[in-house]
C-alpha cells in the first residue's frame, strides 16, 4: 500500500511509502493523523493550506459485508474544525484494490478551469471538465461513465460544491453506477470545489485485493462475523425497512424533529414511516426496491430504490435522516414530496441533513410555508441559481439563522443536528455536544441503549462508549450497521480480522475501542489547535430552556459531565 499525493497547482502525482505512524490507521483515524501531521489547524478551509484526504478503512478491500466504506476528510468550512465523512459506493473498494492507503489532495490551482482527475495504476491524468461545470450530479455522472466506462469508481461534486457552499458533499457512484452515496457532512464538497476538481475517477483495472497474511484465519473470522450479522434481529429489520425503520421509533421517544425542532412527534408520521415506504416500494413494483445494497457484497441491503406511481425512480435511496429533516421537520407528510426534494439536494451535491435543517429555519423565518413542497422546491431553485438567499441556505442552518435572526437553530459547532431530538435522547445530545465532528449521530447514536433516555445523570458513559465504538468502526471502514455483527461475536472478531489481514499479533482484545480512543484524542487535539474550547462542546442554549411539549424535557446534562467525558483517554 502507498500514499498517493496530488498537488492541484502543479498537477503532479507522487507515490510514497506509508509512514510508520500511519500504517495501523485507516479511514477516520488516518485522516486525523494526517491532518495533525500536515495541516495548520488555523488554515483557511478553502485555501491552499487545507488538504482533502480520501482514506479507505483498515478492513476495506475484501468485500466484508458493510465494510468497504470510504472516509473523506479535511478541515471543515462548516465547523472550522476537523471533519471526516464516510460513505458507501465503489470508491473505498477501488482505492484498496489500487493499493492506495490514502489519497491526499493538496494546494490550490491558480486558474479557474474545472478538472477531472483520472487515477489508474498507470498514474494520474488531468482532463478539462469545463463541459461539466454547472451540471448536476446525475447528469455529470452519466457523462463521466460514458467517457471512462462503467467499471470505474467516481467521486464528484455538484453545483453546490462548485459554488463552495458549506453544506456541499462529495458523491460516489454505487454498484449500479448511481451517484447516490454521499460524503455529506461538514462541507467537504466545498473543499474539493476550492481545488477546482469536479470529479475523481478511480480506474482499478489491473488491481487486486490487498494481500492477507493468514487467509484461512481471515476466512474463519469473516464467516463468524457474517453469521453473527445475519443472525442479528436488527439485520432483518434494516433489510426490510431500511433506515426509515427509525421513523416510528423516534416518534415513540418524542425524538422525531418536527417544525424546526419545536416538537418531537409528527401527527402524520404514518404517512412517512418505514412501513409506508416499504408498502410503496412493494406495491409500485420495479424499479422500486425495498432492499438494495449500496456496496457490492453487503448482506444487509438497508438501502432502497424509491419509485413513483408512474414507474419512474424518484430517488435512491430515501433514508431516515432525509425523512426526518426534509419531512417532519418541514411538516411535509408525503414520501413522494420528500423523495423529490431528496433528488434535488442530491443533484446539487448537498447534505440533506444540513439543507433540511436550513429549510426548517427558513420556514420559521417566513421564507416558506410549513408543509409546502412547492415552497421548498422554490428555495432549492434559489440554491441552484446561486442567488443571495440560495447561497445563505447552501451554507447551512447556522448561516440561515444568522441571516434571518432566528434563535432556534439546531446545530453544534456550526453543523446541523441529525434527526434525533437531543432533549428526548439525551445520550445522543451528549454526542452532539462533545464529538469533535459537530452534531452527527453517526459519531455515537445512543437510542438503542436500554436506559432511561430522559435521565440526565446516566448519559455520559453511554455516549462515550458509543463514540469510541463508532470512531473505531469508522477507522475500519465499517458501516454503522456492521456493528450488529461485530458486537455480537464474543471472540474478538475485529482483533482476529486485523491480525489475519496484517499479521499484527500484538493487538489488545478491545482493539475497536483502542482505535476509537486514538482517533478521538487526535481529533480533539486538532480542534484545540484550531481554537476550540469547552464552550464549543455545548447544546444550543435554547434547548436547555425550551421543553419538548410531549414530555417536558429540556437538555439538562450537567456541563461538568460534558467537560470531562474524555478524561480517560487524554
Amino acid at each position: 500500500m502507498q500514499i498517493w499525493r496530488i498537488n492541484t497547482r502543479t498537477q503532479t502525482l507522487t507515490k510514497e511509502p506509508v509512514p510508520a505512524s500511519w500504517q495501523r490507521l485507516g479511514g477516520r483515524g488516518l485522516i486525523a493523523r494526517i491532518l495533525l501531521d500536515e495541516v495548520d489547524a488555523k488554515t483557511d478551509p478553502l485555501g491552499a493550506g487545507n488538504k482533502l484526504i480520501f482514506a479507505p478503512g483498515l478492513l476495506v478491500g475484501h468485500m466484508l459485508s458493510s465494510t468497504d466504506r470510504i472516509s473523506v476528510g479535511g478541515k471543515s468550512p462548516l465547523t472550522g474544525g476537523i471533519k471526516e465523512s464516510n460513505a458507501g459506493g465503489r470508491t473505498g473498494l477501488h482505492m484498496a484494490t489500487m493499493g492506495i492507503h490514502a489519497l491526499i489532495v493538496e494546494d490550490k490551482p491558480e486558474g479557474d478551469d474545472w478538472w477531472v482527475l483520472h487515477l489508474s495504476l498507470n498514474g494520474a491524468k488531468w482532463e478539462k471538465a469545463d463541459d461539466l461545470a454547472g451540471l448536476g450530479v446525475y447528469a455529470s455522472a452519466e457523462k463521466l461513465i460514458e467517457r471512462y466506462g462503467d467499471k470505474v469508481a467516481i467521486a464528484l461534486i455538484g453545483p453546490g460544491g462548485e459554488m463552495q457552499m458549506k453544506a456541499a458533499g462529495i458523491q460516489n457512484i454505487d454498484k449500479d453506477r448511481v451517484p447516490s452515496r454521499i460524503n455529506a457532512r461538514g462541507g467537504l464538497g466545498a473543499v474539493m470545489g476550492s481545488k477546482r476538481i469536479k470529479a475523481i475517477v478511480f480506474d482499478n483495472a489491473g488491481g487486486q485485493k490487498p494481500p492477507i497474511v493468514s487467509p484461512e484465519a481471515f476466512k474463519a473470522a469473516q464467516k463468524d462475523y457474517t453469521k453473527a450479522l445475519m443472525d442479528h434481529p436488527q439485520t432483518k429489520t434494516y433489510h426490510d425497512y431500511g433506515t426509515a425503520a427509525m421513523t416510528q421509533m423516534t416518534q415513540r421517544f418524542a425524538a422525531l424533529p418536527t417544525r424546526n425542532f419545536s416538537r418531537g412527534t409528527f401527527d402524520r408520521v404514518d404517512d412517512i414511516s418505514g412501513e409506508q415506504l416499504r408498502e410503496f416500494t412493494l406495491t409500485r413494483g420495479k424499479p422500486s426496491d425495498p432492499s438494495h445494497a449500496c456496496m457490492a457484497g453487503c448482506t444487509i441491503k438497508c438501502s432502497n430504490v424509491f419509485g413513483g406511481e408512474d414507474g419512474k425512480i424518484i430517488v435512491s435511496p430515501l433514508e431516515y435522516e432525509t425523512i426526518g429533516l426534509m419531512g417532519s421537520n418541514l411538516e411535509i407528510n408525503s414520501l413522494d414530496s420528500i423523495g423529490r426534494l431528496n433528488w434535488q439536494v442530491n443533484d446539487l451535491g448537498l447534505d440533506s441533513i444540513e439543507i433540511g435543517a436550513a429549510l426548517g429555519v427558513a420556514a420559521e423565518a417566513g421564507l416558506m410555508q410549513w408543509g409546502s413542497e412547492a415552497d421548498a422546491l422554490k428555495l432549492m431553485d434559489e440554491i441552484r441559481n446561486g442567488t443571495t438567499v440560495g447561497r445563505v441556505l447552501g451554507d447551512g442552518a447556522v448561516a440561515t439563522g444568522k441571516k434571518y435572526n432566528i434563535e432556534r437553530v439546531p446545530a453544534v459547532k456550526g453543523q446541523a443536528m441529525s434527526a434525533y431530538e437531543p432533549r428526548s435522547i439525551k445520550g445522543t445530545g451528549v454526542t452532539y455536544a462533545t464529538t469533535p465532528q459537530g452534531a452527527d449521530h453517526t459519531c455515537g447514536l445512543t437510542i438503542r441503549a436500554q436506559i432511561n433516555h430522559l435521565d440526565p445523570n446516566i448519559q455520559r458513559d453511554v455516549s462515550l462508549n458509543a463514540q469510541l465504538n463508532m470512531a473505531g468502526y469508522d477507522t475500519l471502514g465499517a458501516c454503522i450497521f456492521a456493528g450488529f455483527g461485530y458486537a455480537a461475536t464474543p471472540d474478538f472478531v475485529v482483533k482476529r480480522l486485523l491480525a489475519a489481514r496484517y499479521g499484527w499479533d500484538d493487538l489488545p482484545d478491545n482493539i475497536l475501542q483502542e482505535l476509537g480512543k486514538q482517533t478521538i484524542k487526535m481529533e480533539r487535539e486538532f480542534n484545540r489547535r484550531a481554537g476550540f474550547t469547552k464552550e464549543d462542546d455545548r447544546i444550543p442554549k435554547w434547548m436547555t430552556k425550551e421543553a419538548i411539549p410531549e414530555n417536558g424535557a429540556v437538555f439538562d446534562v450537567n456541563e461538568e459531565a460534558l467537560d470531562h467525558i474524555f478524561d480517560g483517554i487524554e
